[in-house]
């Protein structure tokens, strides 16, 4: 849509057209599948062995078959946390998670749980951040997994991952992260980070939907999740996606390269934004950490009216924002991130996300400064608990 102002960019980007230029060639002239032994596919399965190289150099893995192209982000936790806790359950069955993570790692915790596996959920303070002595104390000498998300992807809290690995190295617990939000917005690095497993997907970084990686090290045997062919060194069955692999690589490459002046123009945007938003609109809270957060990230709780309605008008003015995580966005309940950090049902249910990206532009950054406080004033003035609040008549009878 060529006025729509998508501020929904932790939701998903746009595929930049140069993966697009990238991938056009294996869905046509190189369509062969890369496990056949004829030259074409051979010749596939280089290219395919070259985008797990530029993965593996781009994102520290110290060998490239620490890479696996999975799904997505969603696949690639499902694999590392489910795997690796049934590859060590003679070992342990104590597990640790915090209670703010995307809920492809929640369910695969509970999951386990179902399956005689017992877990810890680290609590975060009222910014989203899980403290790394919470994580000391939780550890038993039964803990076999630990999975921290890098940052979150509602508040744009950045995670203490390298603190946390220190507790953790020495006494060999394997530690994954969930990086779907971070990657391509930070500089990652596997082996600075300090983790055992890392997670990723495509579409975060302005490549294509429906593929992934996780980066295992090679002293970690997860059990595999899908069975089949032995492709991906019999660890993920199914034939590779190779236009999206293609075009993931080339989607990282970019987005690390251009990260820095991404970022910097983004981050400027997004303390204009925030800055009129907390100026213009009264009784708003910012959430997550004002300091340690995505350079994309803005969310926010507006007192005395729901999250929904604000994106309903918001979209009849062709803004695209979320209420939090979009796999959730269809549950009425109120984020589970935001009540973890102790806001009450009802601030938590006017919660409002903006998360930018390279093509936003200052002009729709003060479209939107224009649009939102109307659009906040108009839903309070109908809102009982917003007149009951403001009332001094109603005040003095309660």
């Amino acid at each position: 849509m060529e006025n729509l102002i998508y501020l929904d960019h932790a939701a998903t980007t746009a595929a930049d057209s140069r993966v697009v230029e990238e991938m056009l060639p294996f869905f046509t002239e190189e369509y062969f599948n890369p496990s056949s032994v004829y030259t074409p596919s051979r010749n596939v399965r280089n290219k395919l062995d070259e985008a797990r190289e530029k993965v593996a150099g781009l994102l520290g893995a110290r060998h490239p078959n620490e890479v696996v192209f999975t799904s997505g982000g969603t696949e690639s936790d499902n694999y590392f946390i489910k795997g690796t806790a049934w590859a060590l359950k003679e070992k342990g069955r104590h597990i640790i998670t915090s209670v703010v993570e995307h809920h492809a790692v929640l369910h695969a915790f509970g999951n386990l749980e179902r399956q005689g596996f017992e877990t810890t959920y680290l609590p975060v303070d009222r910014y989203g951040m899980v403290n790394p002595e919470d994580l000391e104390k939780a550890v038993r000498p039964d803990t076999i997994l630990v999975s921290i998300m890098t940052a979150n992807n509602e508040v744009g809290t950045i995670m203490p991952i390298k603190e946390m690995s220190e507790i953790l190295k020495p006494r060999g617990i394997v530690f994954h992260t969930d990086a779907v939000q971070a990657v391509g917005s930070l500089d990652i690095n596997m082996q600075d980070l300090g983790v055992d497993g890392l997670s990723l997907s495509a579409h975060k970084f302005y490549g294509p939907k429906g593929v992934g990686a996780l980066l295992i090290r090679k002293t970690v045997k997860p059990v595999p999740l899908l069975h089949g062919g032995s492709q991906e060194r019999h660890r993920r069955a199914g034939t590779e996606n190779v236009p999206g692999i293609m075009g993931m690589a080339k989607a990282l490459e970019l987005a690390i390269a251009e990260r820095e002046e991404r970022n910097r123009e983004i981050t400027r945007l997004r303390d204009m934004l925030i800055k009129g938003i907390m100026e213009k609109i009264p009784d708003t809270i910012l959430t997550g950490h004002p300091e340690k957060r995505l350079p994309n990230s803005a969310s926010f709780c507006f007192r005395y009216v729901e999250g929904e309605s604000i994106l309903l008008m918001l979209d009849m003015q062709h803004v695209a924002a979320s209420s939090g995580s979009a796999c959730t966005s269809g549950s009425l309940n109120p984020s589970h991130v935001l009540l973890s950090m102790g806001l009450p049902h009802e601030i938590a249910h006017g919660s409002v996300r903006l998360t930018l990206g390279k093509e936003n532009t200052e002009d729709q950054i003060k479209k939107v400064l224009e649009m939102l406080p109307p659009i906040i004033k108009r839903l309070r003035d109908m809102s009982p608990l917003y007149a009951a609040e403001k009332s001094p008549t109603v005040k003095e009878a309660c």
